[in-house]
């Protein structure tokens, strides 16, 4: 479900027509929808309602503070991956003891500052990490609260870039491995061992991956305890899919009642990392058209946003939706259409939104909205080709909100200076 509808032949984002706030705000730019948004988490949280949890927003997916903030105030904690993502959860006011620091190369620095905050775990993925921890954790003269990432070695059945539960993955510990690195932290003096953790990709459209996974947990959970190694918390990790073209995810509510049938008696308390399935389709990119070309075997159209602006299309060859924001001519049975590749203005062949697509005739000057784009697009986006980055806009209502102005060429040279034998 999301609130971007045709109220007639425009497309509107909850109350607001699109192209009103194209008109404030010039394109490209992403804009979210809070009903979408609030309506996503609380089916997500709510699903898991008969077991003790703590949903996690995954902040990789979405990082703009106003979201963090909307996240927060209906109670969810964080995922994050680095310093920055710390950061902006603290900034937002998600609190210290509902965040989980995952990734494969955290900084000292960076250990530092989510225990001096005191966040609820560190997810450890390495032997040497846990040391790192040990000393640095001794110098502030504290205890750190870790799960261990394990590698159930399981197969997402996903695009293999964002696979990461298999053992050729550089996530986590090999589960063979993994009860003597808990052996070990057990005798560290400033290591606490809480809890285990394990997350096989993104995009998963079955259940069957998640429940090999809790099983494999599960039963290592037991060893564990037969080695007086007790653990609180239960991680496992996020990667529930949405709808991008045809796929068939299944529903929150149907993925959380497998998972709560084999949870069993663990006796650990559930977290769980949504990200995609939150934010995905409660956000669009919003692009105009500048021209269309035809050459002899293809027609193209060229808009404002590249893959910049949204790198899953060149990334992973992803599907996102693309329609009309003014469909007058695209509601008619009888209106044409052209198969065509659409395209952004980097000097890359691999700059495309789609490609071979059938689609409404465009004119330049048309805008064009590129559905599903709340998950990895702002967070991706970088100022290749020197363009600075767009801004979000969040609508509550019948209300439009910037929040993040769009970069200007300014600020793209900010922090650079010429040394003074060059002046």
């Amino acid at each position: 479900m999301n609130h971007f509808n045709y109220q007639g032949n425009k497309l509107f984002c909850e109350s607001v027509p699109v192209e009103a706030i194209a008109a404030e705000v010039g394109t490209p730019f992403y804009l979210y929808s809070t009903a979408t948004l609030s309506h996503h988490f609380k089916t997500f949280d709510s699903s898991f309602a008969g077991l003790q949890h703590l949903t996690c927003f995954a902040v990789k997916s979405c990082s703009n503070l106003a979201i963090l903030r909307l996240f927060a105030k209906l109670g969810s904690g964080a995922d994050i991956v680095s310093g920055g993502e710390l950061f902006r959860c603290l900034e937002a006011g998600i609190p210290a003891k509902k965040i989980i620091y995952s990734g494969v190369g955290k900084t000292e620095e960076e250990m530092r500052a989510g225990l001096q905050a005191g966040i609820l775990l560190f997810n450890v993925e390495s032997e040497q990490e846990l040391d790192v921890m040990q000393a640095v954790a001794s110098r502030l003269g504290i205890r750190a609260p870790v799960a261990f990432r394990v590698n159930p070695d399981v197969d997402p059945k996903t695009h293999a870039y964002i696979s990461t539960g298999l053992a050729k993955n550089k996530f986590g510990i090999p589960i063979a491995e993994a009860m003597s690195t808990y052996q070990r932290a057990k005798s560290m003096p400033n290591i606490e061992v809480m809890g285990i953790s394990c997350h096989i990709g993104s995009q998963l459209t079955e259940v069957s991956p998640f429940i090999d996974s809790l099983l494999k947990i599960r039963a290592f959970i037991e060893r564990l305890s037969k080695q007086g190694i007790c653990i609180s918390y239960l991680d496992l990790g996020g990667g529930l899919g949405v709808r991008y073209q045809d796929e068939e995810p299944p529903h929150p509510t149907e993925y959380a009642a497998a998972i709560m049938e084999e949870m069993g008696e663990t006796g650990c308390i559930l977290i769980l990392e949504p990200g995609r399935v939150i934010v995905g389709n409660a956000g669009i990119l919003v692009s105009r058209v500048l021209y269309t070309k035809k050459s002899q075997t293809k027609n193209f159209v060229i808009v404002d946003a590249g893959m910049n602006d949204l790198a899953r299309p060149s990334l992973y060859k992803a599907f996102h939706d693309i329609v009309p924001v003014e469909r007058e001519a695209a509601s008619s049975t009888e209106s044409p259409r052209v198969t065509a590749d659409v395209v952004g203005p980097i000097c890359e062949t691999g700059d495309f939104l789609a490609q071979d697509r059938e689609l409404p005739v465009f004119n330049a000057g048309d805008l064009i909205a590129v559905m599903s784009s709340g998950a990895y697009g702002f967070s991706m986006s970088s100022n290749y080709n020197s363009r600075p980055r767009v801004p979000e806009v969040l609508v509550n209502g019948g209300d439009f909100f910037i929040i993040r102005e769009r970069e200007t060429h300014e600020t793209l040279i900010q922090g650079e200076s010429i040394p003074e034998f060059l002046l």
